[in-house]
């Protein structure tokens, strides 16, 4: 049987797995503002994909590591969601199933590299200031309740 052809991510052949890790230090949370597409220039939990035999918390544990410099322990998944953006043509350019795990927060601290541009420790009240990802928002403020009341101030008084 011949093996299935290996995709970059840009113009897959199948959806690729990728893995983020929510991280928090104190009131702030590990946020990376993404170098490359898809979300080129978003803030966003970082992460990136799983390689062929790593599990979930390994990968989420080594992309963060490479991405922000940040040692952490990875836990379970807090949320399963797919990206897919398609080109002009209506042909799916990126299909990322991506499943973003809680972590630990070990030691480090955030610099950019590999492919983010930047990486910083995040508070709640600086999200409204920055261009953040709407997935990331969304897990935030539903599985967390961070930032929630900079967004949202249902408080009549």
């Amino acid at each position: 049987m011949e093996p299935e052809p290996v995709s970059s991510g840009l113009y897959p052949v199948k959806p690729l797995p990728a893995v983020g890790a929510v991280v928090f230090k104190g009131d702030a949370v590990l946020l990376v503002k993404r170098g490359k597409a898809p979300a080129c220039g978003m803030w966003a939990i970082p992460g990136g994909s799983v390689r062929l035999g790593e599990t979930l918390q390994a990968a989420a544990e080594r992309e963060i590591l490479e991405e922000t410099g940040v040692t952490i322990r990875a836990g379970a998944p807090v949320l399963v969601f797919d990206t897919i953006q398609r080109d002009g043509r209506g042909d799916v350019q990126f299909h990322y199933v991506i499943v973003d795990l809680a972590a630990e927060y070990i030691s480090g601290d955030p610099k950019a590299a590999d492919d983010a541009a930047d990486a910083r420790w995040v508070r709640a009240d600086e999200l409204a200031g920055l261009f953040v990802n709407p997935a990331t928002l969304r897990l935030l403020r539903e599985k967390y309740r961070f930032g929630e009341k900079e967004f949202h101030n249902d408080d009549n008084s």
